[in-house]
């Protein structure tokens, strides 16, 4: 498997720089950083975007990606098998679960397939709210989205769910009296233990009204615990940590929802379109959960 190596000595800041990436070559273009963006220091959502196979990020984001590689060759492939199971997710909550509001909250870099997409494709008249507190992800999501109607992308933080639901932007394109679907991938490990997520999200579901439903991705130890905890340290220098927890406490999330089949599993494992990969290690978990 290839790998992305010394990105910082090889962008071209005139004509861009053909370079390795863990999906294959790419031509990287390091324009100029939008104003207040920091771009010598690791970003985790440009970092994610990195794996994704996207454009918007720079040199620091791609040297941090290439330490994580270095240890996880995986994490390209199981980011993708996170977004994969986003569009299932989302899929399901607009189709058979019959929701027609999302609000994607630490939604990151805009990228393929994102939540209005999906949910437009099932239900055209779906209306889907992102929310961010990373400068550079509200600035590409305002631009993606100006002419998009039932969207808005809105500046808010996990951590104050109280000012996040108050906010007369948020509910100008969502009824909170009506059941949402609410998507909380690859953020809560962003937080960590005296950050109070478990009573975060637990203030969030009781905001919520019956019927809307919780969707959850969160890294875990796994196997090969030692991997996975080299790995995060690497983010400890970036602009968020990440926090692996177990299993039992993954699970904690879920508290006073019913938890939808086939319960809280790794991310291929969560419905999948087609038989999952076998040889990816269980580094995430994910489930929905229905609000009674």
């Amino acid at each position: 498997m290839t790998r992305l190596t010394a990105v910082a000595g090889l962008v071209n800041l005139a004509t861009g720089t053909e370079i390795i990436a863990p999906f294959g070559r790419i031509r990287v273009h390091e324009r100029p950083a939008p104003p207040g963006i920091d771009v010598s220091v690791p970003n985790v959502a440009r970092m994610y975007d990195f794996y994704l196979g996207g454009k918007d990020n720079y040199a620091a984001d791609r040297a941090a990606a290439d330490e994580v590689l270095r240890v996880a060759p995986q994490a390209p492939a199981l980011a993708r098998e996170n977004r994969a199971f986003l569009d299932r997710a989302v899929r399901f909550l607009a189709g058979e679960a019959g929701l027609r509001q999302f609000v994607d909250i630490g939604a990151g870099l805009p990228t393929q397939g994102n939540v209005h997409e999906v949910a437009q494709s099932v239900a055209p008249d779906a209306r889907v709210a992102y929310i961010d507190n990373d400068p550079m992800v509200l600035a590409h999501g305002r631009a993606l989205l100006a002419s998009t109607p039932g969207t808005v992308t809105l500046a808010g933080d996990l951590r104050a769910v109280d000012d996040l639901l108050a906010d007369p932007a948020l509910r100008e394109v969502i009824d909170l009296d009506r059941p949402v679907g609410v998507l909380l991938i690859s953020v809560l490990h962003c937080l960590d233990d005296d950050e109070r997520p478990h009573e975060t999200v637990a203030a969030l579901r009781d905001a919520l009204p019956s019927g809307s439903h919780l969707a959850i991705s969160h890294i875990t130890a796994g196997e090969r615990a030692e991997v996975a905890q080299e790995g995060a340290r690497v983010y400890r220098r970036a602009s968020t940590g990440m926090t692996l927890r177990s299993a039992d406490s993954i699970g904690r999330f879920f508290d006073g929802l019913d938890v939808l089949d086939p319960g809280i599993v790794p991310l291929a494992a969560w419905r999948p379109a087609v038989p999952p990969r076998a040889d990816l290690p269980t580094w995430f978990l994910c489930g929905v959960g229905r609000k009674r």
